[in-house]
């Protein structure tokens, strides 16, 4: 720092990147343009080499189709279009954020990088679930189980599905894998590795019931947590724009859908699993090209109609009798073999309920959190008010970045001159080290009380003042 008068000439010095944040970073930056050449490659491929088309066009339409039923089985050439799909999201989250959201926000009033950036992750997620829950809820309301717990159990074991029910369960799958590469290669949170948990748990949860052919409860679930993945980032969307009145609504919509389908309705589903599925399902081990095609119409069947159905198109085996080479095999047949055996006993019971349970105590804790939001800010604690120092003063690393990249564009000069009073000092203090001495007098810290204050920062309707 270079004083003259009442003038203060600063100049900002990045730090140096890691390999691996530069990597990412350009991942980042890059990301519409590496999606949109893998798929023109692909296509370009698909196009030129008819031989390989057996191959290419399992990146981009569903496989294992019964052209006798119509309907769909599940096998390892589905990882094909998952790919093609993440890929696909890849793209599309990157270019509609940079080309559409950005502008957008820019026009009502957003300038900064860190107000634009989390308006258009938010309104990302509005756009995907606004196509999601429309979906989920039209297979729901024309499926056998729709308000009916136990047909959600009487499918099993069929193993074939209509072509929307797999797509839906396959873009969901597609959708929650790129978001962990996301959450992995974007700027980290603080919550970073509660999201990460969260979405491990999700992916497992999909993998499972779409390999075990328990589909119809892949589907109630993904409805029942769409409902609240909608209203939470249309809320936050709303609060970065300034519409505090329709945000606290919003907010209000958001609560009650979360505990309604996350706190009741999800645990009718656990209480489903423990108590329902050994009476409904068949114990043992299914082997067969075709499952059984009552339920693979979509015909609710019966447990005591399964032997019967079995006899013509499924094996009903032995539990872990010629069906596997050891007693834990079982469990991974499914992953690799379309045909394999798919096996109920209690041990998948209780490994299937112990996901979903971690999923709830996950969400409980979330809701804990949530509550006291809601509490705070009814009782007149404002968002803005109750933010933390750290966050709320000191610039952002990125955020400096952006603004150096902006007058390198117009040929201003890194170094600026401003009045004292318009110094950034704990913005200093941070990237200098040194630490001035402050009064404690009325200083009082609480553990934990950051985390809280930010949480009220991101949730909260209050427009925040940059």
């Amino acid at each position: 720092m270079q004083t003259s008068s009442k003038a203060v000439h600063l100049r900002r010095k990045r730090k140096a990147d890691t390999p691996m944040r530069q990597f990412t970073r350009w991942l980042v930056n890059n990301q519409t343009v590496l999606a949109a050449n893998l798929i023109a490659l692909l296509f370009l491929t698909h196009m030129i080499f008819p031989r390989l088309r057996v191959h290419t066009s399992k990146f981009f339409t569903l496989s294992y189709r019964n052209p006798t039923t119509g309907q769909y089985n599940v096998g390892p050439d589905d990882l094909r279009l998952v790919s093609f799909l993440v890929v696909l999201f890849t793209g599309l989250r990157a270019g509609t954020m940079d080309y559409v959201l950005a502008p957008f926000a820019r026009s009502q009033g957003l300038w900064k990088k860190k107000p634009v950036t989390r308006f258009s992750e938010q309104a990302w997620l509005v756009i995907v679930y606004t196509v999601f829950f429309p979906l989920g809820a039209y297979l729901y309301y024309h499926s056998p189980y729709y308000f009916n717990m136990t047909n959600i159990w009487t499918h099993w074991p069929g193993r074939e599905m209509p072509m929307l029910l797999k797509s839906y369960i396959l873009v969901q799958l597609a959708f929650w894998l790129q978001q962990v590469i996301v959450i992995n290669i974007e700027e980290r949170r603080r919550d970073h590795w509660q999201m990460l948990t969260h979405h491990f748990i999700t992916v497992s949860l999909i993998i499972g019931s779409y390999r075990y052919r328990h589909t119809p409860v892949a589907n109630v679930i993904l409805v029942l947590m769409d409902v609240s993945d909608f209203f939470l980032p249309l809320a936050k969307c709303q609060k970065y724009l300034g519409y505090t009145s329709i945000c606290d609504v919003t907010f209000g919509a958001f609560m009650l859908s979360w505990f309604v389908c996350r706190h009741i309705f999800f645990s009718m589903i656990c209480y489903s699993v423990w108590a329902q599925t050994p009476h409904i399902m068949p114990e043992g081990c299914f082997r067969g090209g075709v499952a059984a095609a009552g339920s693979a119409l979509g015909v609710p069947v019966g447990p005591g109609e399964v032997s019967s159905l079995t006899s013509t198109v499924s094996t009903l085996l032995p539990f872990l009798g010629d069906t596997t080479s050891s007693k834990l095999a079982f469990l991974l047949e499914p992953l690799l073999d379309a045909e394999g055996a798919i096996c109920y006993n209690p041990a998948v019971k209780w490994g299937f309920l112990s996901l979903l349970l971690f999923l709830e105590l996950i969400i409980i804790v979330w809701f804990f959190m949530i509550v006291q939001v809601a509490i705070r800010v009814v009782s007149g604690s404002g968002a803005d008010d109750t933010r933390s120092d750290d966050e709320g003063d000191v610039e952002d690393e990125d955020e400096e970045d952006y603004e150096d990249e902006v007058k390198q564009a117009i040929g201003a000069p890194l170094e600026e001159e401003v009045g004292v009073e318009a110094i950034d000092l704990k913005g200093w203090e941070r990237r200098t080290g040194v630490k001035r001495q402050v009064s404690t007098t009325t200083g009082v810290s609480l553990p934990g009380h950051s985390d809280r204050k930010e949480l009220l920062g991101r949730i909260g309707c209050e427009k925040q003042v940059d």
